[in-house]
């Protein structure tokens, strides 16, 4: 068992597995589209990674499925449910890191009149998107589930207000 430096991503992983009870690799990556996309995107590839460092780590067990594809299939252990808990129970502050690429350009000097209509529908479009999911999962989500899409809701509506914010404000 070695030192592993734990990331959101590492968190991210131990969380779905918890929830889930056991996954391979691939059941985080697809819950984690399903379920963590309002605030947190993991590609595919880092998933693997992850589930590899946690496993050298202590932090996940692995037992192997017996023919078909082989699959690898992990649970939290002790350790792992403790640094888990750990964290979830602290209340450090850690500031959002905004990754708006238009808003970068906004203040190099780009036109708000040629981004805003874009950021505007693609807002609107992923608003959409959680709207629907609370629709349909809203009883099978946890409390603090529904609150994490609410934020994901939240914050696209005051994005599609600002971009429109953006556009009508005179040049």
């Amino acid at each position: 068992m070695s030192e592993v430096r734990l990331t959101t991503p590492s968190f991210l992983v131990l969380g779905i597995i918890d929830k889930l009870g056991e996954a391979s690799p691939y059941d985080v990556k697809v819950e984690a589209a399903r379920t963590a996309t309002p605030f947190r995107v993991m590609p595919h590839a880092q998933v693997y990674a992850q589930c590899d460092r946690l496993l050298e780590a202590g932090l996940l067990s692995e037992v192997r499925q017996c023919g078909g594809r082989n699959r690898r299939l992990m649970r939290l252990t002790e350790q792992g449910g403790d640094v888990l808990r750990g964290w979830l129970a602290d209340p450090a502050f850690v500031p959002v890191e905004a990754r708006e690429g238009g808003i970068l350009k906004l203040w190099f000097g780009a036109s708000p009149h040629i981004h805003a209509p874009v950021q505007i529908e693609e807002h609107r479009r992923t608003l959409g998107a959680y709207e629907a999911l609370a629709g349909e999962t809203g009883t099978r989500l946890s409390r603090g589930q529904r609150e994490a899409l609410e934020f994901g809701i939240r914050y696209e509506r005051m994005m599609v207000d600002f971009w429109r914010w953006t556009e009508e404000r005179e040049p």
